[in-house]
């Protein structure tokens, strides 16, 4: 199958928040994104809040990779990847793989100590790649949030 990696570009952000809502329900999540393809365009291409890659199939979108430096006091400057998300019927066949590296690949060019993502641990896919390819998942730190009305 001919998939092509490439960073995102203007006019993708309407495929990206496709797989977003695909993910949310895959994570038991439907009502969460509150997100708009709009905002994302905005995000990515204007503000450079993150960055992203995507995987085209012919002329769709049917895999992204969403990143941003962040930062740790002990580590200086830090990649933190906030979610890769494959189509269902485009996974198992090492596209995320192939993403997945293109994010460790931007982490190496950056020089970046550390590069961080959750998983969910019920994902038990998800946590056979990670230690596949060598990652450490932790169980000992918890995660703080809050939210804003806007």
């Amino acid at each position: 199958m001919d998939y092509k990696i490439r960073r995102a570009q203007p006019g993708d952000e309407v495929g990206i928040h496709r797989l977003i809502v695909e993910l949310a329900v895959y994570e038991n999540e439907p009502d969460a994104v509150f997100n708009t393809p709009e905002q994302l365009a905005i995000d990515i291409f204007e503000r450079k809040v993150c960055e992203s890659f995507v995987v085209e199939y012919q002329g769709d979108i049917i895999a992204y990779a969403i990143f941003y430096t962040n930062y740790s006091t002990w580590n200086g400057a830090c990649i933190y990847l906030e979610d890769i998300c494959i189509t269902e019927e485009h996974r198992r066949k090492g596209i995320g793989e192939q993403l997945f590296q293109k994010v460790v690949d931007v982490a190496k060019e950056r020089k970046v100590r550390r590069m961080d993502w959750q998983v969910l641990d019920w994902n038990t896919p998800a946590i056979k790649f990670y230690e596949k390819i060598g990652a450490t998942i932790d169980k000992e730190w918890y995660n703080g949030r809050l939210f804003f009305n806007q």
